[in-house]
């Protein structure tokens, strides 16, 4: 090692990097926690915290207000916030790996059509089986939903790929303009399930479009773990190839990494993710390009490490935006996308002014 690269290795900007990494994870889970513990007391039938214990049956006597508590916090906010972590961790690590896999940082389930295809798929889901063609399937719906949206969301990932790739080369810019037709596709035939829905299932659709943790419960959380928990699994298994990926195919090919598999085994693992996360809460945008990109800023790049974060961050985010958006207009609800994308746009907007700053240079 050069002497140079000595005194980089151990300059205070890179020890300081190291530390807030060394940090991230258990901070992650503190704030994760915090913020869990907020959004408990908050609604519209509120929670002091003060009651809280007796609530969650850890002390206290039981009264006619501890039985209330009870209530609400098992039947409605306990299952909503677990949903609502579970969610945000989803989505921020699809986008994490969808950065990684196409090494760009403007990669995003929700940006490039997937979340779309999702939701095309969902809302079609819905319409048939409320249909009396599929008046047979009804009673199935709950579990029909995950599975519908996740073969749109693979078939859009596998097009999408497709099209953006020729000779094992990448192109982005193709990737980013096909991302924005294969969404146009999409929202025409959502368009089109609208126009031919009854006003029921026209209130379902609308729901997948805006995005809302209203509808939450044990059951649908109990959808989005066994997910989770693969989708963690493989973050693991995938993190190193994703690393060697950013030197490119070849280098990482050279590495040991079998590029092809590892493609094939990302794009099924952010179908899956963004699918079961838009069968349970609708088309939330801008999540899976927020968070993946700032951690990038304070952890670095490092999968290893960034995977994990993002589902820790992608938690906060999303919980912390349910609480906001079942507060702020009480005892109204607004649609959580609309939150996530009042914050998420200014930030994109700032990584491509960022993106062309850098290009000049």
């Amino acid at each position: 090692m050069s002497v140079a690269a000595g005194i980089e290795t151990r300059s205070p900007r890179h020890i300081a990097g190291r530390r807030a990494a060394s940090f991230a994870i258990p901070l992650l889970l503190v704030v994760l926690l915090v913020t869990a513990i907020a959004a408990l007391t908050v609604g519209a039938a509120g929670i002091p915290l003060s009651r809280l214990p007796a609530a969650l049956g850890l002390a206290g006597e039981s009264t006619a207000m501890t039985a209330r508590d009870q209530l609400v916090l098992w039947s409605i906010r306990i299952p909503r916030i677990a949903a609502a972590a579970m969610i945000g961790g989803l989505l921020a690590a699809a986008g994490a790996i969808m950065q990684g896999l196409f090494r760009n940082p403007l990669a995003d389930p929700a940006l490039v059509g997937v979340s779309s295809g999702g939701a095309l798929a969902a809302a079609s889901a819905i319409v048939f089986t409320d249909s009396r063609f599929g008046e047979a399937l009804r009673v199935l719906q709950t579990e029909l939903l995950p599975l519908a949206a996740f073969a749109g969301s693979l078939a859009t990932t596998t097009i999408l790929y497709g099209i953006s790739s020729r000779s094992g080369r990448t192109s982005i810019a193709i990737f980013l303009l096909a991302g924005v037709a294969i969404t146009a596709i999409a929202n025409a035939g959502i368009g089109l399930l609208v126009f031919i829905a009854d006003d029921r299932q026209l209130r379902d659709i609308t729901f997948w479009m805006l995005g809302s943790m209203s509808g939450a419960t044990w059951t649908k959380a109990a959808v989005l773990a066994p997910v989770l928990i693969a989708g963690l699994a493989g973050c693991a298994f995938i993190a190193r190839g994703l690393d060697l990926l950013v030197l490119g195919e070849a280098d990482a090919f050279h590495g040991g990494v079998d590029v092809e598999r590892l493609k094939r085994i990302s794009i099924v693992m952010v179908s899956a993710m963004t699918g079961v996360a838009v069968s349970i809460s609708g088309v939330i945008g801008f999540v899976g390009i927020v968070v993946p990109h700032l951690l990038r800023l304070v952890i670095g790049p490092a999968h290893r490490l960034l995977l994990p974060a993002s589902v820790l961050s992608g938690a906060i985010l999303m919980v912390g935006a349910d609480t906001l958006a079942r507060t702020i207009v009480a005892p109204a609800e607004m649609p959580i996308g609309i939150l996530t994308a009042a914050v998420g746009a200014p930030v994109f907007l700032f990584i491509l002014l960022r993106q062309r700053g850098l290009a000049a240079l």
